[in-house]
């Protein structure tokens, strides 16, 4: 399984960037996508996940302002960011899930300057 994300970048507080994930190779039909992030010196966070059947999960830190979506048929996540804050600065990384262990994406960079 291989994902390449992209859409990261450097955006003013207040402002919005989308990401997107595409995954392909061997997949299986019931999965979950999701992301998680890192900002620097701290552990990686979890943010978003949605399952195949559309099930959303979200952050405390981000509900309301990220959302989740897929596009089953382009095998492809997105990740909506909207009102952002400096402390969404992180690596973003997307990640698929099914019966085995997660698959990650080589990560972007998303920075939100004050």
């Amino acid at each position: 399984v291989q994902l390449v994300e992209s859409g990261g970048g450097l955006v003013q507080a207040g402002g919005s960037l989308r990401l997107s994930c595409t995954v392909s190779g061997s997949i299986f039909r019931s999965n979950a996508m999701g992301w998680d992030r890192q900002a620097p010196g701290k552990r990686r966070e979890p943010v978003a996940t949605i399952a195949s059947s559309g099930i959303t999960d979200y952050s405390d830190s981000v509900k309301g302002r990220f959302t989740i979506s897929r596009d089953n048929a382009k095998d492809t996540v997105y990740l909506q960011m909207n009102n952002l804050k400096p402390e969404d600065t992180a690596v973003y990384y997307c990640y698929y899930s099914d019966y085995g262990p997660r698959s990650w994406g080589q990560g972007t960079q998303v920075t939100v300057s004050s």
